[in-house]
């Protein structure tokens, strides 16, 4: 369990005072995810493999998203994970994204019917990581694959 704001002056602050919520089991992976939304402003808390997030997000203040691998050890996924995120009341509308490995062409449909938020596949660019967050936050839906964006 983590949390910070690592926020400098000088940069764009797109998610300034947002709080979001990481599951994801690669170190290097969250600390790349963790660094670009913080360096945007976010509050960032995460859980390295999913067995802590219900009880993280029921006793915490809530977030504004909830950002999720899809393929978690422990014979726990990023699906599973949704849905009991979606049990608890804060979190019935709270945007979740998949950011993932995980084949897209199957991902995303998958995705879509349970009502995540978008897709972003792994790795990320850097770059625009925290402005994709931020276009999800304002309502819009980020469907990525092979790296060519559409936003609804």
């Amino acid at each position: 369990m983590y949390a910070h704001d690592g926020t400098s002056q000088g940069q764009k602050k797109f998610l300034h005072e947002k709080r979001v919520y990481i599951v994801e089991d690669n170190v290097f992976n969250r600390l790349v995810f963790q660094a670009a939304l913080e360096m945007s402003g976010a509050y960032v808390e995460y859980d390295r493999h999913g067995l802590e997030t219900i009880e993280h997000l029921k006793n915490r203040k809530p977030f504004d998203v909830v950002i999720l691998d899809l393929m978690l050890p422990y014979g726990k996924s990023g699906f599973h994970l949704f849905n009991d995120i979606r049990t608890l009341e804060h979190y019935r509308t709270t945007p979740i994204v998949a950011v993932s490995a995980a084949e897209a062409s199957i991902a995303i449909p998958r995705a879509r019917l349970l009502g995540f938020a978008g897709f972003i596949p792994k790795p990320i660019n850097e770059e625009v990581f925290a402005v994709q967050i931020a276009s999800i936050l304002d309502g819009q839906s980020l469907w990525i694959e092979d790296n060519r964006p559409s936003i609804e």
